[in-house]
């Protein structure tokens, strides 16, 4: 059983002082298709979101603003790469009804929805090497969810990686293959990440409701932890 390092490079923390990253993780889980109370609670996510935010204002919500400023700020054009919870939000306010894709991955898209926040999941099954927030060489490979063709991240750009495999490009935009959530999926580990719009209490209890959520529909034996630039890095078995 290996032993894995999850670390956040000391140049992120440099840029974002206060920037936090909760973790949840989970084991001996029973994924799958989602249940009629899970949908519902989602679906009851997808209204309040529409109830309390008009689509025209999604620009200037704080949450929401705080995220597309941090990408212009590390050369990412938020126009051209959304941040996910940017592009989740306007397409709930279009009217759109998020797909149902498994039991934990509509956990994750309901914590993004009721409070605003990247909210990612990584199979960690099949881990067998470190991995790590860090600025990218270059030489690192990202197959896009969806695709088979080979991508190199830009140098310097944010990734989330395995050692030299990308699991998700620029941050908080956009998902690889390596890691799915896949209904077969028994462990998993939830990124939240937190500007500093986002109360550090608010980031615990976030954490909390996602593990109790993976508890309620999923089972198994949850852990919480939290990556910050007093804290950067934090060590789990798989």
């Amino acid at each position: 059983m290996p032993t894995i390092t999850y670390s956040i490079h000391p140049a992120i923390f440099a840029q974002f002082p206060a920037f936090q990253r909760g973790i949840v993780l989970a084991w001996n889980l029973t994924n799958g298709p989602s249940s009629e109370a899970l949908l519902a609670l989602l679906r009851k996510e997808e209204e309040a979101l529409r109830g309390r935010l008009p689509a025209a204002e999604a620009n200037e919500h704080p949450r929401i603003k705080a995220w597309r400023e941090a990408f212009r700020s590390v050369g990412i054009k938020p126009a051209d790469f959304r941040p996910s919870i940017d592009a989740m939000a306007r397409r709930v306010l279009r009217g759109e009804a998020l797909p149902s894709i498994n039991t934990l991955v509509d956990i994750g898209n309901l914590i993004s929805l009721r409070h605003l926040v990247p909210t990612g999941s990584h199979a960690i099954d099949h881990l067998t090497k470190d991995i790590s927030l860090r600025p990218a060489s270059g030489s690192e490979n990202f197959i896009p969810f969806g695709s088979e063709t080979l991508e190199h991240p830009e140098p310097d750009e944010w990734i989330f990686v395995e050692d030299q495999t990308v699991l998700t490009r620029r941050w908080a935009w956009r998902q690889s293959n390596h890691t799915l959530t896949l209904p077969e999926t028994t462990a998993v580990e939830f990124n939240i990440d937190a500007l500093p719009v986002i109360p550090d209490d608010e980031v615990q209890l976030i954490c909390s409701e996602v593990a109790g959520l993976v508890q309620r529909f999923c089972g198994g034996e949850t852990r919480v932890d939290l990556i910050s630039a007093a804290h950067p890095q934090i060590t789990f078995d798989v």
